[in-house]
């Protein structure tokens, strides 16, 4: 949609507000859904700061006897403030009051559906207010949970898959102060797992990609009382990204897929059921995909990803040497995939 074309529509809507003898009801809907139209697949932020505006109008003429419509409007309202780019802080926590506002309407009156898609939305708000203070995970973790009373694996597939998604990440963004760290852990393996169930390698490559490489991310760094299990499915995972990640496509998702394995594999203990598969053997493994890794990052404009890859390299060279020079000093890896590994990267 042009720029022209954008403000035309808007320029029109409020002409219409004023000279038009519909009621104040209709005007407002109209309003509404010339609104929503601008803030489908937007190309730039404009269509939707005129949503906003055609949005906070519709509020205007809307009367108090239309409960429903004022907390559709306002939903509404609270989606583009939250779409809006480099919006920060300032429109993610009036789209958050947008959202509290408009939910007791919605849930007395509206569908089941506008109600838990108001509840999903409020926790994407609450998940991006976390980093910052603003808001607590636990409270998006609440609000993806209620959705997910309407928004089941086979009524709503696609809207069950970003929950469980988003539930993932949230779980494992709670730092593990407490003892229900590994519990929140093991629900985030299971969300991601969830997400399988929806999606596939053929009808939906890329999330697949995605998800498969979170889903290793959850695997290797879980603090489980079995590691070895935990690890050897996280190759799989990631084996499983790159049937879509390559890098001529998606170079900078395969090399953090080729970073991520290589993480698991410098931690792989030394398997007496399998002759060539000791610690030397994956420990050269790991060190040709982040050099494979390493290579992308330097030709992608990434230098910092790339000079922790380097970190990385650096490692493993020294703990060669040692198993060279000391081959029966190092039999088992650490089993701990945060100690000088890589830099994790989750796709959100």
């Amino acid at each position: 949609m042009t720029q022209s074309l954008a403000l035309s529509q808007v320029e029109a809507a409020l002409k219409a507000v004023e000279s038009d003898s519909a009621t104040s009801a209709e005007k407002a809907d109209m309003l509404m859904e010339i609104a929503a139209g601008l803030q489908s697949r937007p190309k730039s932020a404009e269509p939707l700061e005129h949503a906003v505006t055609l949005y906070r109008r519709a509020l205007e003429v809307c009367p108090d006897d239309s409960p429903l419509l004022r907390a559709r409007i306002t939903a509404r309202l609270g989606t583009a403030l939250q779409a809006l780019p480099d919006g920060g802080n300032e429109q993610l926590v009036e789209a958050r009051r947008c959202y509290e506002t408009a939910l007791p309407a919605l849930a007395a009156a509206g569908t089941p559906e506008e109600a838990a898609e108001l509840q999903l939305n409020l926790g994407l708000v609450q998940q991006a207010l976390a980093p910052t203070g603003a808001a607590r995970l636990h409270d998006a973790i609440d609000c993806y949970h209620r959705a997910l009373r309407t928004f089941t694996r086979d009524t709503h597939p696609q809207e069950f898959s970003v929950l469980h998604n988003n539930l993932a990440v949230a779980y494992l963004s709670i730092p593990l102060t407490d003892e229900r760290g590994r519990i929140r852990e093991a629900l985030a393996v299971q969300s991601f797992e969830e997400v399988l169930q929806v999606i596939n390698l053929v009808d939906h490559p890329s999330e697949y990609a995605m998800i498969q490489n979170n889903l290793g991310n959850a695997l290797q760094y879980a603090s489980s009382g079995h590691p070895l299990d935990n690890n050897l499915r996280a190759l799989d995972a990631y084996d499983e990204a790159l049937k879509v990640r390559n890098p001529r496509d998606t170079p900078l998702d395969y090399a953090n897929t080729l970073s991520n394995k290589a993480n698991v594999l410098r931690n792989l203990p030394e398997d007496p059921d399998k002759p060539g598969s000791g610690r030397g053997a994956s420990l050269h493994r790991a060190r040709e995909l982040y050099r494979e890794a390493q290579r992308i990052f330097a030709m992608r404009g990434e230098p910092q990803r790339a000079a922790v890859v380097e970190d990385a390299l650096l490692d493993i060279e020294r703990e060669l040497f040692e198993l060279r020079e000391y081959p029966h000093r190092r039999a088992f890896g650490s089993g701990d995939g945060a100690n000088g590994s890589a830099d994790a990267r989750a796709d959100v």
